[in-house]
Order: C-alpha cells, then sequence, then structure tokens
C-alpha cells in the first residue's frame, strides 16, 4: 500500500514544519533502515536533497537525486530507493496547484513559455545555482527557529523560491509546465490516469490526484472514457500485466503487485477472463 505522504508529514508531530494554506515546508531526515517506499501524493513536491541520494520511480523513467540536486515532483505515485552509504536528509516543499496558478498570473513578465511544447513528465530536475542553493540553506535555518517564523515570511519565501527557478534559462521546460497549469482549473484527468493506473489506490485516493470530489471524477470519468473507472483501471492493468509478463525475471506475484492488483487470486481470475489463460500458461504460450 502506497504511503499517503502530504497526509503522513502534515499530521505527524515530530517532524520539522511549516505549514501555510497551499504550501508546507518540512525537514526529513530518512533513517539507515528504510531502503524503499512506494508513496503518492496529490501536492506537488520541491525536493531539495542536504545530504545523501535516492531514487525517484516514476512510470517512464527512475530520477537519482543526490547531495545539492533538486526536483519537482507532480502528482502520482512512486517508488523510492535510498542509499545506504550515507544519511539522507532533505527539504520537502509541497506546493498546491492554486499557489503556482497565482503566482504565474501575478508575474507574467517573469514567468513565461517559450514555443517549446510541455513535456509530460512526472518529474522535472531543477537546476540549483549559487542564489537557489543559498535561499535552500536559508528556509533550512529559519526551520530550526519553529514557531517563531511568520507566515508572511514563510510565503514570501515561496514566491523567492519561484522566481529563482523562472529566472534560471535551465529551468524552461518547468517554467512551460507551470505556465500551462494557469489554462486549466482542474488537473488533467487522462494525463493523471494514465500515469498512475497501476497503483494499488483506492476511487477516493484517484480522486484526489485529480483535484476532484469523488462524485465530480466519478463523473469526469465517466463523460471521458465513456465507462466506469472500475472497469477502465481493471483492463489498463491487465494489458499492463500481459506486458511485464514478457519478462521472465519477474514472477507472477511480482507483475500481480506491479499491476496494481490487491492480491494473486483476484489478478489470475481477472487475466484467465480478459485473454483466456491464466498468467503463468500465458506466459509460457507467447514466449516460446
Amino acid at each position: 500500500m502506497a504511503v499517503d505522504v502530504f497526509k503522513y508529514f502534515s499530521k505527524h508531530p515530530k517532524y520539522n514544519k511549516l505549514m501555510g494554506e497551499d504550501y508546507m515546508f518540512v525537514e526529513y531526515k530518512c533513517p539507515l533502515d528504510v531502503e524503499n517506499f512506494k508513496l503518492w501524493t496529490d501536492v506537488p513536491i520541491l525536493n531539495y536533497v542536504i545530504k545523501g541520494k535516492k531514487d525517484w520511480t516514476a512510470l517512464e523513467k527512475t530520477y537519482q537525486i543526490a547531495q545539492g540536486e533538486a526536483v519537482f515532483i507532480k502528482q502520482g505515485v512512486y517508488n523510492t530507493k535510498q542509499y545506504f552509504d550515507n544519511d539522507y536528509c532533505v527539504m520537502l516543499f509541497f506546493i498546491t496547484e492554486d499557489f503556482i496558478r497565482r503566482f504565474v498570473k501575478n508575474n507574467e513578465q517573469v514567468v513565461r513559455p517559450n514555443k517549446s511544447e510541455v513535456l509530460n513528465n512526472q518529474i522535472y530536475p531543477i537546476e540549483v545555482g549559487d542564489s537557489l542553493n543559498a535561499l535552500f540553506i536559508s528556509v533550512f535555518n529559519y526551520m530550526n527557529q519553529g514557531d517563531k517564523i511568520p507566515t508572511s515570511l514563510v510565503e514570501m519565501k515561496f514566491h523567492e523560491l519561484f522566481y529563482n527557478i523562472a529566472l534560471n534559462p535551465k529551468n524552461q521546460d518547468l517554467v512551460n509546465y507551470f505556465c500551462s497549469l494557469k489554462q486549466v482549473e482542474k488537473s488533467n484527468l487522462e494525463n493523471i490516469m494514465k500515469k498512475n493506473f497501476h497503483c494499488d489506490l483506492q476511487l477516493k485516493e484517484f480522486a484526489r490526484l485529480t483535484g476532484r470530489s469523488l462524485s465530480t471524477f466519478k463523473r469526469d470519468f465517466q463523460n471521458h472514457f465513456k465507462e466506469t473507472p472500475g472497469k477502465w483501471l481493471n483492463n489498463k492493468r491487465l494489458e499492463y500485466a500481459k506486458l511485464l509478463l514478457q519478462n521472465v525475471e519477474l514472477n507472477i506475484n511480482d507483475v500481480c503487485w506491479e499491476c496494481g492488483f490487491k492480491n494473486t487470486s483476484h489478478f489470475n481470475s481477472s487475466f484467465k477472463e480478459k485473454y483466456n489463460y491464466p498468467p503463468n500458461q500465458y506466459r509460457k504460450l507467447h514466449l516460446q
């Protein structure tokens, strides 16, 4: 089961954090005995590594993030892997899409798209120059002062963070994505579902990923895909399973979990119903 990372940090009292209506800073020190984690978030995250390194895996690619590096992570489900040669310490900046939209609309002279097509990435690497690195360190120092920091200063730091990103030409792909959010009031339903269909989430959690109530999510989903979310998810997961069965290094249990099924008996019966053979027999027949 994937961890709801925003809820986890916002509710957990032990983590050093600063919170506002549309954002949250968190300092996170990962213990060395936690190697692999599956997590999901309905709030975008800017991740800056203070110490150590970790892999973040989305459906299309794995990104390794090391000390002094940063990435912007969209809503979605991710696998993470920690390396044991160093402790892992990061600053996590949770930022809602509404905050990004307001920033773009209020700073159109600075935050401007170029003519390139918006990349359909789940994760965007961020170029960390001297000024942005200094900003991260200043926020880290502020966090050690706890509740003494006024909300207005926290929000100002968020704006400064976005200015630094937008003014660096090497971050243009991310800026293009920020600007694309101005054109829509809701997250792209099709894109989010196609990126995350393989994850074992409840429908209410998929609804949160798309920024909708459960009832609105079901209605919009039916209008867009012309079938119910449950039926669509089942078909997409089975199609993905058929692809994964070509990898002989994955056993049937591995394929089951990777596709988002809760148990192998349900996976086996669903696969047989759709493709006439159970997964093991299908693999033997089609990989000869």
